[in-house]
């Protein structure tokens, strides 16, 4: 299932039960994203979702990318939309 959210979009691979993340803010990437690593993705941000200087998040363990407070709370609406698809 492909999955196209404000900032993140990739596809959803049921039977391998994970997401293949292919794009955060029109960045172009390649990451798989098992559950467990979804939910600390998610509780990090819920937890500084408010600092006024947002986040920064590492993709590839290589590429800084900021993350305004705005960005964030649009992040984790596509993160829950993925977390719903996990079984």
């Amino acid at each position: 299932m492909i999955l196209k959210g404000n900032i993140i979009s990739g596809e959803f691979d049921e039977q391998m039960n994970e997401f293949s993340l292919q794009e955060v803010k029109h960045l172009t990437i390649e990451s798989t994203i098992k559950e467990q690593q979804l939910q600390r993705l998610y509780h990090y941000l819920i937890k500084h979702q408010h600092d006024l200087d947002g986040q920064v998040i590492i993709l590839n363990d290589q590429i800084p990318l900021r993350l305004s407070q705005e960005e964030i709370r649009l992040f984790l609406s596509d993160l829950e939309k993925v977390q719903s698809l996990y079984h």
